[in-house]
């Protein structure tokens, strides 16, 4: 019993993760129950973006594994886990095309400083190193900026076609 007065309450998420060289990954990631920067859960994005080297993720045969976050090319989970600021959140919609070929589109929803509102500031100007993607099959993608080849800024029409990688 002493061991578990030492646990940290989390909880669980299941994701898909991408990781090089491995490949896809299923399984769950665990998130505190009380964010730091907010009120509720912390989210995967505030854990994929912490200071930590690695983060724990339980596989689907329920193997814990330590996974590096520069190993991490994305990560996806659904949509109603995420937190979005009512009315505050800036709408950017992006194309991003990454190492590997593929191509994900959706849209960055961000609370982002007035004059830097612009998906170049956002990429740029964030020190975070994973760019959160709202996906039109609502799922959030978490992809690594690592990885990134290139993103386009698309404009409404653009927007309608779905690319997934």
């Amino acid at each position: 019993m002493a061991s578990d007065a030492l646990k940290i309450p989390k909880k669980r998420i299941p994701v898909k993760v991408w990781v090089h060289p491995d490949g896809l990954v299923l399984g769950e990631i665990f998130v505190h129950l009380q964010s730091s920067r907010h009120d509720g859960e912390e989210e995967p994005a505030e854990m994929l973006n912490g200071s930590d080297a690695f983060f724990v993720m339980r596989s689907r045969s329920g193997e814990l594994r330590f996974y590096n976050k520069h190993a991490v090319v994305r990560l996806e989970y659904s949509a109603q886990v995420a937190r979005l600021e009512a009315g505050c959140a800036s709408c950017l919609q992006a194309r991003l095309h990454l190492m590997d070929g593929s191509c994900l589109e959706g849209t960055i929803q961000e609370v982002l400083p007035p004059g830097n509102a612009r998906l170049y500031d956002y990429i740029n100007i964030f020190d975070q190193r994973f760019v959160r993607l709202f996906l039109p099959d609502e799922t959030v993608a978490l992809v690594s900026k690592a990885y990134i080849v290139r993103v386009e800024e698309l404009t409404a029409d653009d927007a309608s076609h779905e690319f997934s990688g």
